[in-house]
């Protein structure tokens, strides 16, 4: 688009450095505290470490979500295309305050999590993921995120949407998560309807239908030994269907 000047110039071409740019294309960012590490005891018996992901991390997760998005069944497809670029958002500085958490059993990734912050008092839930069955590694990073809002962030609410029946069944319905009028009010995964936890549900409800569904609870401080063995990830080899 063009327009004539109102007014003589004495200089017609403007030149921006991009370092200049940039601050108008990164979203602002809020001081917020990070998930403090936390350790779980699995069915299994193993110990998983939930941390945040580094963003030097982020090209092992970017392969493995590729993998997702060749399989066209059960929503794997458009879960891994909307986790790649949510990845790819946060180490590009494209996304507004994103969190990634991950589950490690002796460095091997588990599960993972991930949400952006609205403002301060709304979280926006985006995915939740287990790379292994049985577990109950996806309940617990949902438990760890919702944790992470209400009790560390001291937000008053947790906004979510679901692409897979099983997201919905588990956590819409198995949660009985109101829902805001749609579409008045729009999930931004998708424009789907915002289902939601407010402080005072979690406190008095989903926090103990989490914990029942887990049957475990966050262990913290993590023994240095236990952040040392997770230190290095080694990501799946294959996606685990059954």
């Amino acid at each position: 688009m063009k327009k004539a000047p109102p007014e003589k110039v004495s200089q017609e071409t403007v030149t921006f450095n991009v370092n200049e740019l940039e601050p108008l294309l990164s979203p602002p960012a809020m001081k917020i505290p990070p998930f403090e590490p936390a350790m779980v005891k699995l069915k299994s018996g193993e110990t998983m470490l939930i941390r945040p992901l580094k963003k030097e991390e982020t090209p092992l997760l970017l392969d493995y979500m590729k993998k997702l998005m060749e399989v066209d069944h059960d929503f794997y497809d458009i879960v891994g295309a909307r986790v790649y670029a949510e990845l790819l958002g946060w180490v590009r500085n494209r996304l507004k305050d994103p969190y990634q958490m991950i589950g490690l059993v002796n460095g091997h990734v588990v599960a993972f999590c991930n949400g952006r912050l609205m403002n301060e008092d709304i979280n926006i839930s985006l995915h939740s993921l287990a790379f292994k069955r049985g577990l109950r590694a996806g309940a617990i990073m949902y438990y760890a995120k919702c944790e992470y809002c209400f009790e560390t962030l001291k937000q008053n609410e947790f906004w979510a949407t679901y692409e897979s029946y099983n997201g919905l069944k588990r956590w819409g319905i198995g949660m009985a998560q109101p829902s805001y009028p749609w579409p008045d009010v729009q999930h931004e995964l998708g424009g789907a309807k915002v289902f939601y936890v407010t402080k005072k549900y979690w406190d008095t409800t989903v926090k103990k239908y989490l914990e029942d569904m887990i049957q475990t609870k966050l262990e913290r401080p993590v023994p240095a030994a236990i952040l040392k063995q997770n230190e290095k990830l080694v990501m799946p080899e294959k996606l685990e269907e059954d």
